[in-house]
């Protein structure tokens, strides 16, 4: 389940960045910031090890999702029809924002 997670801010996180991508180490830190809260808390070399081993396993061959610069850059593949499947979705997603007005519940005085 956590490892779902890991992969999803990943992705998100790309998403994010566009054509200008991250590093493995900028990547990692982001996912550590998005996933080590309070009551979770996780190593971020542990982090750094997943996030390394999702980019190079997912960035392989050409048609893949994610695809690697020469500078050690990654990036979404935006030619594989999976990357604009996920772009679509995140893009959808919007967080839902309550807002409940306070009633006034203080005392009439008279």
């Amino acid at each position: 389940m956590i490892m779902l997670n890991y992969d999803r801010e990943i992705l998100r996180i790309l998403t994010e960045v566009g054509e200008r991508g991250l590093s493995i180490a900028k990547i990692s830190l982001h996912v550590y910031n998005a996933c080590n809260t309070l009551f979770v808390s996780v190593d971020y070399y542990d982090i750094h090890r997943y996030v390394a081993q999702f980019l190079q396993r997912n960035s392989k061959n050409p048609d893949s999702i994610i695809e690697k610069t020469e500078r050690g850059i990654y990036h979404l593949n935006l030619r594989s029809k999976e990357t604009q499947q996920l772009m679509l979705q995140f893009s959808n997603e919007q967080p839902v924002v309550t807002e409940e007005k306070a009633r006034d519940q203080s005392l009439l005085l008279f």
